[in-house]
């Protein structure tokens, strides 16, 4: 198992890497449509993807939650 202390990277890892992978996908499909390579363009879109969401991800989380943390109610 993993330690406890790396649970916000593997959160960002994944999170980024399935929201990159949707998007890339959707994108993709947009431009060419279901061409024979579709699959092999998709994935080389979702690797650029990946490589600059992750990072963006482990940046924009932490001050999303403090923006998140103002505006709800505390107990």
């Amino acid at each position: 198992m993993i330690p406890a202390r790396f649970a916000p990277y593997l959160f960002g890892l994944i999170l980024s890497g399935l929201m990159s992978c949707f998007v890339s996908g959707l994108s993709t499909f947009r431009t060419l449509g279901l061409v024979d390579h579709f699959l092999l363009e998709w994935m080389g879109n979702w690797a650029a993807s990946w490589a600059l969401a992750f990072p963006t991800v482990l940046v924009i989380a932490p001050i999303t939650r403090r923006i998140v943390a103002r505006l709800v109610r505390q107990p």
